[in-house]
């Protein structure tokens, strides 16, 4: 097993995406393929940082089929991309998304967004499995996953007390998030920040989560800012780094800022991610380029004391002179460490900020004010909480992913919604150049894909879903502003989900093509790289059938006596590794009736099996011998 050590975190792109050249296909030359959808004279990003390389895309079925001079081939639909980039479909982490917008989901599309990760910050529904069944049969403009949300198994066993919970209760807690786990959940997120979640003890979430380890997935986490704490953003980060690290889950640092106080902390924060990668935590996080954030008023600011109980409790409270005095207090307290003062707080509904709503409400300070609006409603607010050179550090970060902390969604109060993923290609790329493009291409696919686990998205590669975004490096940028943050953004101009074109000419096509997507155990959360060589060597059967794995000669080969049906690979596409795991996409041809199949091959020596998946389909699993 010595070629998995060597590779350990590595991502090949094999010759096919490496040069543009139809002889690296597996196909002579001379031959000619008629493809679904052909891709011409793009300038492809391929997902894994390196400089564009010219070449077309071919698509056949849901899957990328060939990349290279496909001039003497022909398509259904061909897409002419000639001063454009062709990219990996984005990928977003931290979807809030509205179920009911998905099938459409055209706020999404227009931002190049091809999959959405929904149950951020611990919330959503527990029953992962039914919620995915329900999107499918609902139809998907874009592919949907979900994570596995703490703070709602929290809820259900705990409740909305502060009290400590029983073994029993933790190991319930455990079993439902284990379930969603199960059901194919991506994740396991929480929001430590939100109430009742944030009741439970570091030790509390640790014991709920270390009998997950061997789901090797990964633990995205709104951070938990306490006043015992002094409201430090670093210490609420090096927590959820001590969660995963404890737990043995991937800690992810999601939506990460630096909030009012800690301002200009940047290399503090990101210091306590080099060293727990350093010392074998590998620490990931997600950023999106705003300032501002949206939350409910009541989250972030009121203490968790006097939110105990749930809305109706605090209203009580509130009634109560002496307790409302406190409660008032200690409230300006954690928005002025937070976020400041009032004249940053804007309130959504009344259209105003909160130093601007005091002389409307006769308040007496900003305090009484949120004091005063909590007795009757419960709003929405966009605080700003930031500084623009930590933003760009935290962009800056090999191992910060773009999200957008939004989500397929129409009525809105926040340009993320719109702008996030243009923004960040527009300004921060091309105005500011605070990334490069490849880089931040990486960003929004192959990063995200890898710290989840996916196997078969986030590249441009031979055998990988044929999610696929195509955009115009000099015209692309946001157009949503807090004013107006339902403007669209520009220059996005074709985005296909699954092979099907989503999008063309910056308008969507209507067509549902999104799926579904589920992890099982044999894909991990791990850390991104390059490697040097195609290196690695297997045996496997299942009952007649065997499976041989060469890659340095590039052979991979399954034998049927039974079936009388042998499939070759003709071309290989991404082999990405881990510690005792790889995995390998492409493309197969059938012995008996030559036609070529996309693949995608995961080898896990953890569990001494191998899983093959031919044209989306699960085909076997392999015991490796």
């Amino acid at each position: 097993m010595s070629d998995f050590p060597r590779l350990a975190g590595a991502v090949f792109v094999a010759a096919a995406c490496a040069a543009p050249s139809s002889s690296t296909t597996g196909a002579p030359p001379s031959s000619r393929t008629v493809f679904e959808v052909i891709i011409r004279g793009g300038s492809v990003l391929d997902g894994t940082g390196r400089p564009a390389m010219r070449a077309d895309v071919g698509v056949i079925g849901s899957r990328i089929a060939r990349i290279g001079d496909l001039s003497r081939d022909s398509a259904a639909t061909v897409i002419d991309a000639a001063g454009l980039v062709v990219a990996p479909g984005f990928i977003n982490l931290h979807s809030h998304a509205a179920p009911l917008v998905l099938p459409t989901a055209a706020n999404m599309l227009q931002q190049g967004v091809t999959t959405e990760i929904v149950n951020a910050d611990g919330g959503g529904p527990l029953d992962v499995g039914r919620r995915l069944r329900a999107a499918d049969s609902a139809g998907l403009a874009v592919n949907v996953g979900a994570y596995a949300p703490f703070n709602s198994a929290w809820a259900e066993v705990v409740g909305m007390s502060d009290r400590r919970p029983t073994q029993a209760e933790i190991a319930k807690v455990t079993s439902l998030i284990e379930s969603a786990l199960e059901a194919g959940a991506w994740g396991v997120s929480a929001g430590l920040d939100y109430k009742p979640a944030y009741y439970a003890t570091t030790d509390e979430v640790v014991a709920v989560l270390s009998p997950l380890r061997g789901w090797r997935t990964n633990f995205p986490n709104h951070d938990r800012l306490t006043p015992e704490r002094g409201f430090s953003s670093v210490a609420a980060m090096q927590e959820t780094i001590s969660i995963g690290e404890r737990a043995g889950l991937v800690p992810v640092i999601t939506h990460m800022k630096l909030q009012g106080k800690e301002q200009g902390r940047a290399d503090s924060a990101l210091a306590s991610m080099r060293a727990a990668t350093a010392r074998g935590v590998y620490t990931a996080a997600d950023v999106y380029p705003y300032l501002a954030g949206q939350t409910a008023l009541a989250a972030l600011f009121v203490p968790g004391w006097a939110q105990e109980g749930g809305r109706d409790s605090l209203v009580q409270r509130l009634r109560d002179p002496s307790t409302r005095a406190r409660i008032v207090r200690e409230t300006e307290e954690g928005m002025a460490a937070r976020v400041g003062g009032p004249a940053n707080v804007y309130v959504i509904g009344r259209n105003k900020t909160l130093a601007a709503l005091m002389p409307e409400l006769g308040a007496t300070s900003a305090g009484d004010a949120i004091a005063r609006i909590l007795e009757v409603d419960s709003p929405g607010m966009i605080a700003t909480f930031g500084a623009e050179p930590d933003l760009i550090k935290l962009l800056q970060y090999p191992d910060a992913a773009i999200a957008c902390d939004c989500g397929a969604g129409r009525n809105v109060a926040h340009p993320r919604f719109y702008g996030t993923y243009p923004r960040v290609l527009g300004h921060y790329v091309r105005e500011t150049r605070a990334l490069s493009l490849p880089d931040a291409v990486r960003k929004m696919t192959a990063l995200p894909a890898t710290i989840i686990g996916m196997v078969d998205r986030g590249f441009v590669a031979v055998g990988m879903a044929a999610d696929v975004t195509v955009f115009d490096p000099t015209a692309v940028i946001d157009r949503a502003t807090y004013e107006r943050p339902m403007d669209l953004s520009e220059g996005i101009r074709v985005v296909l989900v699954n092979g099907q074109v989503a999008l063309r000419d910056g308008k969507p096509t209507g067509i549902a093509a999104g799926r579904a997507l589920r992890r099982t155990r044999a894909m991990p959360s791990r850390p991104m790289a390059m490697a040097a060589s195609l290196d690695l060597k297997r045996e496997g059967s299942v009952g007649d059938a065997s499976l041989t794995i060469d890659l340095a000669t590039r052979v991979l080969r399954v034998a049927s006596r039974t079936a009388g049906d042998d499939l070759e690979a003709t071309d290989f596409g991404v082999l990405q590794t881990a510690p005792r795991w790889a995995s390998i996409t492409g493309r197969l041809r059938s012995s008996t009736d030559r036609v070529e199949r996309a693949f995608v091959l995961i080898v896990d020596d953890s569990t001494r099996e191998a899983t093959l998946d031919v044209d989306g389909r699960p085909r076997a699993v392999y015991t490796l011998r």
